[in-house]
């Protein structure tokens, strides 16, 4: 079994469209998703001790954080099945039980509250006593966001991976099988240190990989040529999504340019985010435009370091951010609005503005999102968006006429 796992894994890391490569390693997205999941939960946990917890899924606060996890690539898909409301089987019981749901709310905050193992298998035994009706180890995708290195991603594909490639029988709806199942990739991990990673989201991916079938060993191929066809679309599907996504990185650095530009014709420092630096559009590296280290006063480490990767930030003379912006792709409109909305209580500056840039087909969900009842507190800062078109067309009209960061009055919304 370690020479099956060790060799897949060096195909798994080798391949470009493996969920290692487009995924785990070098995505800003995948950075960006632990802040912005972790401070969904806090807002869930609030709304539960509060009794303002909606009665369903949709539109809650949990529907926005367990959606900027299922928005995390491929291996996430799906993951907000297991808590859509489904009024006929009252399941899962956390929306109607008002006892269960403040179980449910005590667990997350515990969760967050801790960090040591020990601590945190005796939270979800206290949930598993409980015995909510539909409330399984689903969770885990949460738990995952909030301690990568200690709970590993749950979903069908991962469980049938692993069950290949460790010979176990572990079943899908199980606590006792989660909790089994991540001891076991934590063994391997700890005994192979060096071929992976300690966040556990690495493993997972593989065993995703295996368990989908993209991935071929020896204890699937069997299996794979039974359904070959099924496995083929699988890869064109996969290749497809692939093609889209390095467009849309494209895309999104020549958004990052054309602000970057903007910002520095008005005069003030740029920031591009830290793994983008090194990003180019049409022979300009964004590196250039930026100022080559964030030095944000009266802001904690932990803090500054989530701010380095917000995709682009102009800043005065005295170091004060003036503008922040968030260039929005495929992923959730409402993540990058979290996003936003964490930076803005990260500093006291009212004279910052914060943007979302993103697609013209998406100029609907844009403002339905920030219609939501949850972004119209008083608390949350004011979020303007601009359309792809409208910074491509009037980029050189902006620099040549621009005073200050008020020229954007005329394409924001």
């Amino acid at each position: 079994m370690t020479f099956t796992l060790l060799k897949a894994i060096d195909e798994y890391k080798n391949d470009p469209e493996s969920v290692y490569q487009t995924w785990f390693i070098n995505n800003n997205d995948r950075l960006k998703a632990f802040r912005t999941i972790k401070n969904a939960i806090k807002v869930v946990i609030k709304e539960i001790e509060n009794n303002t917890f909606p009665c369903d899924f949709k539109g809650s606060s949990l529907e926005v954080a367990i959606s900027a996890i299922a928005e995390q690539k491929q291996i996430f898909e799906g993951a907000a099945h297991a808590f859509y409301w489904k009024p006929k089987l009252r399941i899962p019981d956390i929306y109607e039980n008002e006892d269960n749901k403040k179980a449910f709310g005590q667990f997350l905050k515990e969760t967050l509250l801790y960090n040591q193992e020990k601590q945190l298998i005796y939270n979800i035994r206290k949930l598993q006593e409980k015995n909510i009706k539909g409330l399984g180890p689903a969770v885990g995708n949460i738990l995952y966001f909030l301690h990568p290195t200690i709970f590993p991603p749950f979903n069908t594909s991962i469980v049938k991976g692993f069950n290949m490639i460790f010979k176990q029988k572990i079943k899908l709806g199980s606590w006792e099988d989660y909790l089994t199942m991540r001891e076991i990739m934590m063994e391997y991990n700890n005994n192979h240190n060096l071929v992976l990673s300690k966040d556990l989201g690495a493993l997972a991916g593989l065993l995703y990989e295996i368990g989908s079938g993209r991935q071929v060993i020896q204890e699937n191929h069997t299996l794979l040529l039974q359904d070959i066809d099924k496995v083929n679309k699988k890869l064109k599907k996969r290749h497809e999504e692939i093609q889209k996504e390095l467009a849309e990185e494209n895309e999104h650095t020549e958004m990052q340019y054309y602000l970057a530009k903007i910002g520095t014709t008005l005069g003030y420092n740029v920031w591009i985010a830290k793994n983008d630096h090194k990003r180019e559009w049409k022979g300009y590296k964004l590196g250039n435009f930026s100022i080559p280290h964030l030095n944000l006063e009266t802001i904690s480490s932990a803090v500054s370091e989530t701010i380095s990767f917000i995709d682009v930030l102009w800043l005065n003379g005295e170091n004060k951010v003036i503008g922040a912006f968030e260039v929005e792709k495929s992923t959730s409109i409402y993540s990058g609005i979290l996003r936003l909305q964490d930076l803005s209580m990260s500093f006291n500056n009212d004279k910052s503005r914060f943007y979302l840039i993103a697609p013209n087909k998406r100029k609907k969900e844009i403002k339905a999102q920030l219609l939501r009842p949850s972004f119209q507190h008083d608390s949350m800062c004011k979020i303007s968006y601009i359309l792809f078109s409208d910074l491509r067309e009037d980029c050189e009209a902006m620099c040549k006429f621009g005073v200050n960061i008020s020229v954007l009055d005329k394409i924001s919304n």
